[in-house]
């Protein structure tokens, strides 16, 4: 499973394994409760692999700062999502010095931690590390 799989629904509270697909949208699995649903494919759905974070100089991928917060923490859980924003930001900036201070707001540092958390939680973490480690993986090109 990669970040593609886990899917973020705007107006619905967690992440969501993605399972299969519909005629007109995609069935999904909660990581909070493993309750199944359809969801349309008019609704707001982001795939984490899909989403970046704005740097000083480009974007970074989400799986690379789950990777920094995996290492920061030896595998552990990390910062508690509804920490004060000050500490927020704070963590964040030892995970990803470089981030853009003016276009990241407070609201998305909390979801990347919450998220961070719930894979976590779900024994997801590990797979979101190989998953970054073969979205980096230079494509080696034959020679003949």
């Amino acid at each position: 499973m990669n970040l593609k799989e886990i899917l973020s629904i705007s107006g619905k509270p967690g992440l969501f394994k993605l399972t299969g697909q519909t005629r007109n949208g995609v069935i999904v699995e909660s990581l909070l409760d493993g309750k199944r649903f359809p969801v349309a494919a008019s609704q707001n759905v982001s795939a984490l692999g899909d989403i970046a974070i704005y740097t000083d100089a480009d974007e970074v991928p989400l799986a690379t700062i789950f990777r920094s917060i995996f290492e920061k923490e030896n595998g552990g859980e990390t910062i508690s999502h509804k920490a004060d924003a000050k500490e927020l930001s704070a963590y964040f900036g030892e995970v990803l010095p470089s981030y853009d201070r003016e276009r990241v707001y407070a609201s998305d540092i909390k979801k990347v931690f919450n998220w961070y958390n719930l894979l976590q939680k779900h024994g997801l973490v590990d797979l979101v590390e190989e998953a970054a480690e073969t979205e980096e993986a230079p494509a080696e090109e034959e020679t003949k």
